[in-house]
């Protein structure tokens, strides 16, 4: 049984470099990323960049488990899952909010509106605007309080990873402005 639902979820796109190239391999995720923009503002390149580096695109993404002295397996460090990596409560603060109690964070359209309710909120309450990618990556990992009390100084790891995220943004905006007029506007579901 777990083999058949393991089947079931849409791989990752074979070339998650080129937005171009994911969204014709999956003409359904072009409508759920502009879905997401008419909804929340969020332009089309920065969910997808915060996206491919929170979980590569992977449906069952989760993070690494946990262990007690080093060798009993004991849980996952976070409870971060699917594509947008979004923890429990703040997943099920989204679904409050937003009134979308039957959202799964391994839906690739949900996980993107998710995104992008998140990026809204990360502009009402800390000013970061909708196309500043690097801004909005620090607030989606930290949280909108650890970015106000930027909490992002003590990790010197992670402002790096926001310039990547960053940096795919703008490629991923330079790629979309070069194919969005030829890709369909409506997924196969859709």
């Amino acid at each position: 049984m777990a083999l058949l639902i393991s089947g079931c979820s849409t791989p990752p796109p074979r070339h998650p470099e080129n937005v171009c190239s994911i969204f014709e391999q999956y003409p359904q995720w072009h409508s759920a990323a502009l879905a997401t923009q008419a909804h929340w503002g969020a332009p089309v390149h920065v969910p997808m960049a915060i996206m491919y580096q929170e979980s590569s695109f992977r449906a069952d993404a989760q993070p690494p488990k946990a262990y007690v002295l080093g060798i009993i397996p004991w849980g996952r460090v976070s409870s971060a899952y699917g594509y947008s990596q979004a923890l429990n409560d703040t997943w099920n603060q989204y679904k409050k909010e937003t009134g979308k109690s039957f959202v799964k964070r391994n839906d690739f359209a949900d996980s993107m509106d998710f995104i992008g309710w998140y990026m809204s909120k990360s502009r009402q309450i800390n000013g970061i605007s909708l196309w500043d990618a690097y801004g909005q990556y620090l607030n989606y990992h930290e949280g909108w309080t650890g970015y106000r009390n930027q909490s992002y100084r003590t990790k010197t790891w992670l402002p790096p990873v926001a310039t990547k995220v960053a940096n795919r943004a703008q490629v991923y905006a330079q790629q979309y402005a070069q194919c969005k007029n030829n890709l369909p506007k409506r997924g196969w579901l859709w």
